[in-house]
């Protein structure tokens, strides 16, 4: 970049205030959706840009550089919308349902709600679709159980963000990878699955003991949606076959893309032979979701949905989000307000506190976790890769402190998801959401302990097996 047209680090300062309260007004005093706003700032930046002595084909530039990170997630989305669709046109995700609320047993309630929500979102790969499926009934039967709204709440969302972590079908998961630069998802998974279910586990003991009752409750609505989801899909075991093939995929290291379509190609054929639905139906179901047409319109809501056009939003908001980094990275924006910092985050437990914080405030000035996963991880990548840290253990921070944190901002997408869903204000469900503040904390305090570990030089064979036992004690 030319000494002429290099941005003073005041000016990256201002830059940076301006674009975030331009982003907090429009999207949470006005609850604008976030393209239109970052899209504001974007076309701002961009003539900046172009005022201070850029060219438009170094902006350009900058652009595709941006975008890049974010060409294989958003393929991957249009995978999941894919695979979601197909698993529900068959029956798969109605079966996992029915199994799910099948092992509900009252003495330990919030326990095997928090299983439940953990089960199911990792075969659905959606926090958003578990609590607004799962979440609605469990509120219903807590309530009626005498139990803390609260707690319900709680044990709702630490299942569902636990489940969205792990799932190889989750969003944000894959967006994390990508922007982390991490080559599998699966090998992201391994990694957060050290601070994931160390999290889980205290959770669910916390849940085990808090949610115990003797108290006796009406299973009915259970058995209701149960016997309706079995009148309207084939529920069996066989099923399940899809998602055997996407753990035998995940165990043989197959990358997201094929591993994906073999999910969905799997459910689809056995739509065909079990269901007998045609071709023009599934086409059908693929670009346009799944819409069950029941009597029961309750039931009809909770198992529709997937397709092309249901990740086209996501997909938008990511492609405007990469493209306004890029922009931010070409004009020396972020290389001004981190360059300094650079020199003093010299340790991996240094990096990634850094990086988390950052995935914490860009969270409660926005309150977008798309953004708050996109900003932090074109950030401090190149920190990372200077001090030679696996870029897993970014991703792991970025789905952490980026997608995980968003639940507990009362202002953010997915608190006021939650809220509006399960009728709870996130500032009464965040001391009880235990996993969602658990997991970014470990994930910082396992930095700090096991850092030297994480770097690349030394991860020969032998090494790497034992830091990943180190790591998940």
């Amino acid at each position: 970049m030319e000494k002429k047209n290099r941005l003073s680090v005041l000016e990256s300062v201002i830059i940076m205030l301006v674009m975030f309260g331009i982003l907090g007004t429009m999207m949470i005093k006005f609850k604008m959706t976030p393209q239109v706003p970052i899209l504001l700032t974007f076309t701002l930046l961009l003539f900046y840009g172009k005022i201070r002595g850029f060219s438009w084909n170094e902006l350009q530039e900058g652009i595709v550089n941006g975008v890049k990170p974010g060409i294989i997630p958003m393929i991957i989305f249009v995978m999941i919308g894919v695979l979601v669709a197909s698993w529900l046109i068959s029956g798969v995700i109605p079966t996992i349902m029915v199994y799910g609320l099948e092992i509900l047993n009252p003495t330990f309630f919030l326990f095997t709600v928090f299983v439940s929500c953990c089960l199911v979102g990792v075969i659905v790969g959606s926090s958003f679709t578990t609590i607004s499926t799962l979440g609605i009934v469990f509120m219903g039967i807590g309530q009626v159980m005498g139990i803390d709204t609260v707690l319900t709440a709680g044990s709702i969302v630490s299942g569902s963000l636990f489940g969205n972590n792990m799932s190889p079908l989750s969003g944000t998961t894959n967006l994390s990878t990508g922007i982390a630069g991490v080559d599998n998802v699966f090998k992201h998974i391994r990694t957060i699955s050290h601070t994931a279910l160390i999290s889980a586990a205290i959770t669910g003991v916390i849940f085990l003991f808090v949610g115990h009752t003797s108290a006796q409750v009406d299973m009915g609505s259970v058995h209701h949606i149960i016997n309706a989801l079995q009148a309207n899909f084939f529920v069996s075991p066989i099923m399940l076959l899809p998602i055997a093939v996407l753990i035998t995929c995940a165990f043989l290291q197959v990358p997201a893309i094929p591993t994906l379509l073999s999910g969905s190609l799997t459910a689809i054929i056995m739509d065909i032979f079990i269901n007998h639905t045609s071709f023009n139906t599934i086409s059908n179901v693929i670009m346009k979701g799944f819409v069950l047409k029941s009597s029961d319109k309750h039931i009809n809501a909770i198992v529709s949905g997937g397709g092309v056009s249901s990740m086209l939003d996501s997909i938008s908001l990511i492609l405007v989000a990469l493209t306004l980094g890029g922009v931010l990275l070409k004009l020396g924006v972020v290389d001004n307000l981190i360059g300094k910092l650079r020199t003093s985050v010299n340790t991996p437990g240094k990096v990634v506190a850094a990086s988390m914080l950052s995935a914490i405030g860009v969270n409660f000035l926005v309150g977008e976790q798309y953004i708050s996963i996109i900003l932090p991880g074109t950030t401090f990548r190149k920190n990372f890769e200077d001090l030679g840290i696996e870029p897993q253990y970014l991703s792991r921070v970025l789905a952490s402190g980026g997608a995980d944190i968003n639940a507990l901002v009362p202002w953010g997408v997915s608190g006021i998801f939650i809220s509006g869903i399960l009728g709870v204000s996130p500032v009464h469900f965040i001391p009880f959401a235990f996993y969602v503040w658990l997991n970014p904390l470990l994930t910082v305090v396992f930095a700090f302990v096991f850092g030297k570990n994480y770097l690349k030089s030394t991860n020969s064979k032998r090494v790497v097996s034992k830091n990943l036992v180190l790591d998940a004690k």
